[in-house]
């Protein structure tokens, strides 16, 4: 198995639709678009995120990760996480996790404590309590100490994202059609090199 860094414009996208139609679900309404024009409206051209994927030796994606980067570009934080096949590797996104918690200076946030426990079996080692209950894990590469030297994570206005759909209905247009369009071109197989 390898870790992704997803590149290729078209693969990035597709991958970024189909992350975030598994994050969100079935009825999640318009978040899931909005995140998608969000990230590649604002924060890819910005290279304030980046798109990463666990792959077997085939190419195959097993889970999609989207890390986006803290105010100082120190730390990255997991905005979004999912697992597109259990059958062949159990928890392959918890083992994405665990492979780029090694190498990169990553943060995460639990909502529960099993989401916690998932993340600590990953190897996120170091917890802080954070507003309204969220857990807040680092990595060992990452360089906080606490709270108090831990930068703002970059994000999506999404807000904004929804004003400016209602103000212009050819852009929510287009970024419907190019969400769709990820959806139907998901790639069956990445490559490294792209």
């Amino acid at each position: 198995m390898k870790v992704v860094h997803i590149k290729n414009a078209a693969q990035r996208e597709a991958c970024l639709a189909r992350l975030c139609a598994e994050a969100y679900g079935q009825d999640a309404g318009i978040a899931p678009l909005v995140t998608f024009a969000g990230v590649t409206g604002v924060l890819f051209p910005q290279e304030a995120a980046r798109l990463l994927a666990l792959a077997d030796d085939q190419g195959k994606p097993l889970a999609l990760a989207l890390l986006a980067l803290d105010e100082s570009g120190e730390g990255m934080t997991v905005m979004q996480l999912a697992d597109l096949d259990t059958e062949t590797v159990k928890a392959p996104s918890m083992r994405l996790v665990g492979e780029l918690a090694m190498r990169a200076p990553l943060r995460v946030d639990a909502t529960d404590e099993a989401q916690e426990a998932r993340f600590r079996e990953a190897g996120i080692e170091r917890w802080f309590s954070g507003k309204a209950g969220v857990r807040i894990g680092l990595s060992k590469r990452h360089p906080a100490t606490g709270l108090d030297d831990l930068p703002r994570t970059l994000t999506v206005d999404e807000q904004g994202v929804v004003q400016s759909f209602k103000r212009d209905r050819a852009q929510f247009d287009d970024y419907k059609q190019r969400f769709v369009n990820g959806l139907e071109n998901f790639p069956a197989t990445l490559s490294a090199r792209h």
